[in-house]
């Protein structure tokens, strides 16, 4: 049968286990599934742009944010903030001074950190992995339920299998999770490149 959307998704899986009974808990293996994705997948679908006025130290990322890619001010030139460790932040306000404009960040529990802190608005934009959108009843497919049914299937089905104490298929099963996800990042590795090869840029001697 073809998976498409949200409730084929529920059926083959029901079908797979040969499981007529697990309607409640299907969900919950795919719901599972779905965290693992998202711990383990990085894709060239899930990278988003968000932009946005900084004029403050701390401010809370997307909702369905999930790792960095670049964050910079949109000044003239750019101006790509470098990433530190919140140690590293500490030493850098007390060597430069706590205002002006930014040129740091760092991540504080679930919110990001700027230093300096800003003294005036400035134009923000941050590029990064987006969490695989939750399927529901009411958002029936994404992007990865559309090009990678496999890896939803058997991504649940690993989860299934210690709920029903299945010592046997769950082996099967995670080696065609684990193909899958790994022909999936090649193909995201050649849709970033193309048909075109990486150039090495020569360094100049000293």
């Amino acid at each position: 049968m073809s998976i498409t959307n949200y409730s084929e998704l529920k059926s083959a899986i029901a079908d797979w286990l040969l499981r007529d009974d697990l309607t409640s808990v299907i969900p919950t293996f795919i719901s599972l599934a779905e965290a693992q994705f998202n711990r383990e997948i990085r894709d060239y679908r899930m990278v988003k742009r968000s932009t946005a006025q900084v004029d403050t130290e701390y401010f809370v990322p997307p909702s369905d944010w999930l790792e960095n890619i670049r964050f910079q001010l949109n000044t003239t030139p750019a101006t790509v903030l470098d990433f530190v460790s919140p140690d590293q932040m500490s030493e850098e306000e007390a060597r430069r001074g706590s205002v002006g404009k930014p040129i740091y960040f760092t991540m504080i529990g679930s919110d990001f950190q700027i230093m300096p802190i800003p003294d005036t608005a400035y134009d923000a934009e941050l590029v990064y992995y987006s969490k695989i959108a939750a399927l529901s009843d009411s958002n029936t497919t994404n992007w990865l339920l559309t090009n990678s049914p496999d890896i939803y299937l058997y991504g649940a089905l690993m989860q299934a299998a210690p709920y029903l104490n299945d010592d046997q298929r769950i082996q099967v099963w995670s080696g065609l999770y684990r193909q899958g996800i790994e022909a999936m990042r090649i193909q995201s590795d050649r849709a970033k490149i193309g048909a075109s090869s990486l150039r090495m840029k020569a360094k100049a001697m000293a």
